[in-house]
């Protein structure tokens, strides 16, 4: 029998293509396997209620915090209510420090914020399965080296700080779509498939570029002022 078996996965949002969309990148991240999906609040409380009577717990929920029904706080905190511990990512537009405050309090234990690609997903789900790897091995009694340990492990390191204004998850969801394409892109069409703006758009381009990530040139036939496009950089 597996010792580790895959851990299980409610996805909850809204949008049925965005949550079929979550749902296929957690499916890509080895160690997960989507249990259900839920559109609304009262489909997670029925998901979750209907996995624990089969025996078969949800240890992760990835939550959209613009639900029809609740805010995706309220599901949090009623989940928390029933006394389900189950860990919660919130995954959402809001940016807003008090929403973000109070998604901790409610028990949510990371936050990432769309738009993302499936390398910033991928990361914050690796970081979870190392952090509950790292509190299952320490036994009944946890040492303060295990806590640490645990709790660093959801914390994504080794990259350098981005410049002032720019967002790592925007930043991955901008280089994840560059590198699904063999063609260059310039920042209008990067801009059509994200739905950000298209000066948002160059301002990432120009950091990838820059940063060596992304190859830029000038794209010729176009009238009036020049247009650049940009591609994946094969050294990446």
């Amino acid at each position: 029998m597996d010792q580790h078996p895959d851990l299980r996965v409610l996805v909850v949002d809204d949008e049925a293509t965005t949550a079929a969309a979550h749902a296929k990148f957690t499916n890509r991240v080895p160690g997960f396997a989507v249990h259900a999906v839920a559109h609304s609040g009262r489909e997670a409380f029925a998901a979750l209620d209907t996995a624990l009577e089969a025996g078969t717990p949800i240890d992760l929920v990835l939550l959209d915090m613009n639900l029809p029904d609740l805010h995706g706080l309220d599901v949090a905190r009623r989940v928390r209510g029933r006394g389900n511990t189950v860990d919660i990512i919130a995954i959402t537009a809001i940016r807003d420090l008090n929403v973000v405050r109070t998604a901790i309090s409610a028990g949510v234990t990371q936050y990432l914020i769309k738009p993302f690609g499936f390398a910033a997903f991928s990361e914050k789900l690796e970081n979870y399965r190392m952090f509950r790897f790292n509190l299952g091995t320490t036994g009944p009694s946890a040492s303060q080296e295990s806590i640490d340990n645990a709790f660093a492990a959801l914390r994504s390191v080794g990259h350098a700080p981005l410049p002032k204004g720019l967002i790592t998850e925007t930043l991955g969801a901008i280089a994840q779509t560059l590198r699904s394409t063999s063609a260059a892109l310039s920042a209008t069409e990067v801009s059509e498939v994200l739905e950000i703006s298209r000066v948002t758009a160059r301002r990432y381009l120009e950091h990838l570029a820059d940063d060596g990530q992304a190859e830029k040139a000038p794209r010729h036939g176009t009238r009036g002022r020049p247009e650049y496009e940009y591609r994946w950089s094969p050294k990446r």
